[in-house]
C-alpha cells in the first residue's frame, strides 16, 4: 500500500478522534460544527508539515549516517517542525483575528507547541521509518528469493545442459566398434543418441518448464539401450510405470541423473552388474510418485551433503529445483546405507 494513504488514514483518524473528544452532541449541531472547526484549525498544519517528513527520512536512510549523527539530525528537524507549526499556527491566526490576536497566541502556547511538535514529529517520523524498512527488507527478501532461483535454475542448466563426458566417450567407442559388427544394430543405436542430444537441447532451452513423464521415460529408456552397448547384460532394468502417469508432467531431466548414478555407481564398477528399479505411481494425495533404486553397495547417507563434486547428481541442487517449482510441496528423499543399494523417492504434485 502507498505510504501517502497510509499517512492520509492516520490523518484523517486523528482528525476524527479529535472531533469525537470535542463535540457535544446533547448540545446541538452547532457544537459539532464547533468541534470540526477546531479540529480542522489546530491539526493542519502537523499534518500539512508531516508529509515533508517522509522525503526526509527517507534520504536519512539512503545516506545511511551513524547512529548519533542520525539522532541529532532528527532532533534539530523535530525543533524546526514545532517552529514551522508555530509559524503556521501565527499564520493562521493574523489571517483570522488579526496580529494582536495572533501574538497574544504565540505568547501562550510557544512553549506547549514546541513540545508537541517534537511529539508529534517523532511519531510521524517512526512511522515513516517503519513502513520505509519493512519496503527494504520486502525488497531484499525478493532480491534474496531472486538471486536463489537464478541459482536454482543455473544448477539445473547445468544438469539439463551437458551429458556424461565418459558416458559420451563410451558410446561413441561402443557405436564406432558396432558399425563393424553390426551396421543396423549401430544405425538404431545413432537414433537413440540423436534422439537424446535433441531432447537434453529442448530441456536446454526451457529448463523452468515441464514435460510429459512419458517423455522423460522414453528419455532413459534411450540413455540404457545405449549404455546396454557397453554393459551388456550386467545391465538389468525392472519398470514398474503405471500407464496412468505418462502424461503426468515433470520437470525436465528429472528421472536421467538419478538413473545415471545408479548406472555409475551402482552397476559399472560390478563384475556381476547390478539391477536398476524405476517406478511411477499415483499415492492418495494424487500426487506423482516416484522411484530410482539399484542394489548397488550403496553409502552412508549422512556423508551425501560432503559427497565432492563429480560423484553424482547434486541432490541439493534437485531438491531447491523442486522447492522453487513447487513451493516446496514436492518431496525428495534418498534411502541408503553401506550394503543396502541406493534408492531416491521423488513426490511430484499434479
Amino acid at each position: 500500500m502507498s505510504p501517502w494513504l497510509i499517512y492520509a488514514g492516520a490523518c484523517l483518524l486523528a482528525w476524527l478522534l479529535y472531533v469525537l473528544a470535542g463535540a457535544e452532541f446533547q448540545r446541538g449541531l452547532w457544537q459539532l460544527w464547533e468541534a470540526v472547526y477546531q479540529a480542522t484549525l489546530s491539526l493542519w498544519p502537523p499534518m500539512v508539515l508531516g508529509a515533508a517528513i517522509y522525503p526526509w527520512v527517507r534520504e536519512l536512510q539512503r545516506r545511511d549516517p551513524r547512529h548519533g549523527s542520525e539522532l541529532a539530525l532528527h532532533a534539530l528537524a523535530a525543533l524546526a517542525f514545532g517552529l514551522a507549526w508555530l509559524g503556521c499556527e501565527y499564520g493562521t491566526a493574523g489571517f483570522l483575528y488579526g496580529a494582536d490576536h495572533a501574538a497574544a497566541m504565540l505568547r501562550q502556547t510557544a512553549l506547549w507547541r514546541e513540545i508537541w511538535g517534537v511529539v508529534v514529529y517523532a511519531a510521524i517520523a517512526t512511522g515513516f521509518s517503519a513502513m520505509l524498512q519493512g519496503r527494504r527488507a520486502r525488497a531484499a527478501a525478493l532480491a534474496a528469493a531472486q538471486a536463489e532461483s537464478a541459482l536454482a535454475r543455473a544448477e539445473l542448466a547445468a544438469i539439463s545442459g551437458k551429458l556424461d563426458p565418459h558416458f559420451l566417450f563410451n558410446t561413441l567407442n561402443s557405436l564406432i566398434a558396432l558399425t563393424r559388427k553390426d551396421p543396423p544394430a549401430a544405425e538404431s543405436a545413432l537414433l537413440r543418441f540423436s534422439h537424446m542430444l535433441r531432447y537434453v537441447l529442448d530441456s536446454k532451452r526451457s529448463v523452468s518448464g515441464r514435460v510429459a513423464l512419458g517423455e522423460e521415460i522414453e528419455f532413459v529408456r534411450d540413455y540404457l539401450a545405449l549404455e546396454s552397448l557397453r554393459l551388456g547384460p550386467r545391465l538389468q532394468i525392472d519398470w514398474q510405470l503405471d500407464p496412468q502417469t505418462l502424461q503426468d508432467l515433470i520437470p525436465p531431466l528429472t528421472l536421467q541423473p538419478l538413473v545415471e548414478n545408479c548406472v555409475v555407481h551402482g552397476v559399472a564398477p560390478r563384475s556381476q552388474g547390478g539391477n536398476i528399479r524405476i517406478r511411477a505411481a499415483r499415492d492418495a494425495d494424487r500426487g506423482l510418485a516416484l522411484s530410482v533404486a539399484d542394489d548397488g553397495p550403496g553409502c552412508d547417507a549422512s556423508r551425501l551433503d560432503h559427497a565432492p563434486k563429480g560423484t553424482g547428481v547434486g541432490l541439493a541442487a534437485l531438491k531447491r529445483r523442486f522447492a522453487l517449482d513447487y513451493d516446496g510441496r514436492a518431496r525428495l528423499q534418498v534411502q541408503t546405507a553401506p550394503g543396502a543399494g541406493f534408492r531416491v523417492d521423488l513426490w511430484i504434485p499434479q
